[in-house]
C-alpha cells in the first residue's frame, strides 16, 4: 500500500481529458455543515439593508455567554464598558469608538454583526474565532451595555429612581 500508484492534490494526470487528477465538485455542491440559507442569522442583512432584529429570542442565558465572549475578545480594544478604552490602547493601538456614541447607539444590530464577522477600519474579522450564535450573543450584550448607559430615567423603576436621589421621572 505504502508504494502504490496514486495521485496527489492537484497533480497533473494523463488520465482524464482536462489533464487533472483532482476532479471538480458537482455543481451546487455545498460543504457539511455550510448551508448558510438563513440570510438573517448568517450575514445580518434582510437583503441589502441590515437587520434591527435578532434571528433568535435573547434570554438572560444569550445575554451571559454574549458578556462572557465580549470579555474575552471585546474588551482588549473595547473596554469592559465599551467605551473603547480597553488596555492595548493604553498602550498605544488605535482608539476604537465608543458605543455610547449617537451613531453606534442608532446603528441596526446587523451592522454590529457584519463589523464582528468581518472587521472593519484597524479591526480584525472574527468569523474564525466566534460562532455565528455568539456573535449575535455579543451585539445583545452591546446593546444591553448601550441601553445601562443610556437609560431614561423615566424607565427606572421608583425605588431606583430614589437611589439617585429622586423619586421623580425626568425626561
Amino acid at each position: 500500500m505504502h508504494d502504490q500508484p496514486k495521485y496527489q492534490p492537484l497533480e497533473a494526470s494523463d488520465f482524464f481529458a482536462d489533464g487533472r487528477a483532482s476532479r471538480q465538485l458537482v455543481p451546487g455542491t455545498v460543504a457539511r455543515g455550510y448551508l448558510n440559507e438563513d440570510a438573517h442569522l448568517y450575514t445580518g442583512k434582510s437583503g441589502d439593508h441590515f437587520v434591527d432584529t435578532f434571528p433568535f429570542p435573547v434570554t438572560l442565558a444569550v445575554l451571559r455567554r454574549g458578556q462572557e465572549r465580549f470579555n474575552i475578545f471585546c474588551t482588549p480594544c473595547h473596554g469592559r464598558l465599551g467605551n473603547g478604552e480597553g488596555m492595548v490602547v493604553r498602550r498605544g493601538f488605535r482608539h476604537p469608538p465608543s458605543f455610547h456614541i449617537e451613531r453606534l447607539r442608532k446603528a441596526p444590530v446587523g451592522y454590529y454583526f457584519d463589523v464582528i464577522s468581518k472587521g472593519f477600519g484597524a479591526m480584525q474579522d472574527y468569523a474564525a474565532q466566534v460562532p455565528v450564535r455568539d456573535r449575535w450573543a455579543i451585539v445583545a450584550y452591546v446593546r444591553a451595555l448601550q441601553f445601562s448607559q443610556h437609560t431614561p430615567l423615566a424607565e427606572l423603576p421608583a425605588e431606583e429612581r430614589n437611589k439617585l436621589g429622586t423619586g421623580e421621572p425626568r425626561p
